[in-house]
């Protein structure tokens, strides 16, 4: 398999702070035509999931949030907003582990992560009234329209994935992953092809998607950076398309659940 020996990342500039029913593929259009950039066919757009959840609307005003008796106790316990532990709780389906300032849950899509991804930085200013930004309801869903409409805008097949900062286990620091993703293998199976000594692999299964958005986010940033959206360039990947959703590891493979 002839694998890439160059690739490009390309941060779409002036992409503005996105509200609610704003238009995505009009925005990054914009971007593009700003920065000289024409879409390739092959090219991945990377785009954050704050963008992406803002456009569907997942914002919620914290004044409208009521904490059950639930969120009330555990919030006690662990030393966070009532507010924010009843949206973590109602966008979970179970708790992993809670200890002060920290609440790791199994979110409803199946990510094990902290606060279930409810984020509230770069999320509105501190004159507005304080609010929170929940995970796209269906994060795969949302990377195929995005690539449908991004390909039938710019003529050229392109691949889609949004991606999000998670802690990871026994590692400390955040670093990209892709919670959705279309038009490419989101997960890479090695195995049968040989290694550099024509052993076959075993067990070797890629987290292409992962791999590619933690790449991204070395130019999107984690603070004021100002870069949601960015075009990966010269990858090459081969086997069947399969969603994010196929990185989440099963209950049943899962040795320390």
């Amino acid at each position: 398999m002839k694998r890439s020996s160059a690739v490009e990342m390309i941060a779409v500039p002036g992409i503005p702070l996105v509200r609610k029913d704003d238009d995505l593929i009009a925005l990054i259009g914009e971007g593009l035509a700003r920065g000289g950039i024409v879409p390739r066919g092959g090219d991945v757009f990377v785009l954050t999931q704050k963008i992406v959840s803002k456009a569907e609307g997942r914002m919620v005003d914290l004044a409208a949030v009521e904490p059950s008796t639930e969120a009330i106790e555990l919030a006690g316990k662990i030393q966070k907003d009532p507010r924010i532990v009843e949206l973590i709780l109602s966008e979970s389906v179970r708790v992993v582990r809670a200890r002060p300032g920290i609440l790791i849950v199994e979110h409803r899509l199946g990510f094990v992560m902290a606060n279930a991804g409810i984020d509230l930085s770069n999320v509105s200013s501190p004159d507005d009234p304080q609010r929170a930004l929940l995970l796209p309801v269906d994060p795969d869903g949302s990377a195929a329209t995005l690539r449908k409409r991004l390909s039938q805008r710019f003529g050229v097949s392109v691949a889609v994935i949004i991606s999000d900062s998670f802690g990871r286990a026994w590692r400390r620091g955040t670093c990209g992953v892709a919670i959705g993703a279309a038009g490419l293998p989101s997960l890479m199976d090695l195995r049968g092809s040989p290694d550099l000594f024509g052993r076959e692999l075993q067990v070797s299964i890629t987290g292409h998607a992962d791999e590619i958005a933690a790449a991204a986010s070395l130019v999107m940033g984690q603070g004021a950076e100002g870069q949601p959206v960015v075009v990966m360039r010269g990858l090459t990947w081969y086997g069947p398309d399969n969603a994010a959703s196929e990185l989440v590891r099963p209950a049943a493979e899962d040795m320390f659940r």
